[in-house]
């Protein structure tokens, strides 16, 4: 699947939930279904830095496509952390390069978060574009 066809499918499913709340809840639902991170990574060496909960973030490029996982001790986080992972999973670093997740702003997503969780939002769209800029440049 394509990344724009990816997004088109978020998109779908976030547009279908009528107010915040349930979308807050598809987040909490997305991080409960993702699974968790091996104790191997939870580990210092992978922790996101700067977020108040405890996130992990894990990126490796495999033949020019890059894949994350994540995991937090924070539902709603890890459920952002997921989405996030999962849309940019098993794409070029071009194509991750190109489609930021401001599009996710429409739907409310991160007005609705506390500050700290708007954060780790960040957090982990940097890790993911700076890994994909160095994935870009081994290639």
């Amino acid at each position: 699947m394509t990344i724009a066809e990816k997004k088109q499918q978020l998109v779908a499913q976030l547009a279908a939930l009528t107010n915040s709340q349930d979308r807050l809840a598809y987040l909490v639902k997305c991080g409960r279904q993702h699974p968790p991170l091996d104790t191997a990574f939870k580990t210092d060496a992978f922790r996101v830095e700067g977020c108040l909960a405890n996130v992990w973030f894990v990126a490796e490029s495999v033949e020019g496509r890059c894949y994350f996982e994540t995991d937090s001790d924070s539902a709603i986080v890890k459920g952002i952390a997921a989405v996030l992972c999962d849309f940019y999973s098993g794409h070029t670093p071009e194509e991750i390069a190109s489609t930021d997740p401001s599009f996710l702003d429409k739907f409310g997503i991160t007005q609705h978060l506390t500050p700290n969780r708007r954060n780790s939002l960040a957090k982990i769209w940097g890790k993911i574009q700076t890994f994909a800029a160095s994935a870009k440049c081994e290639a």
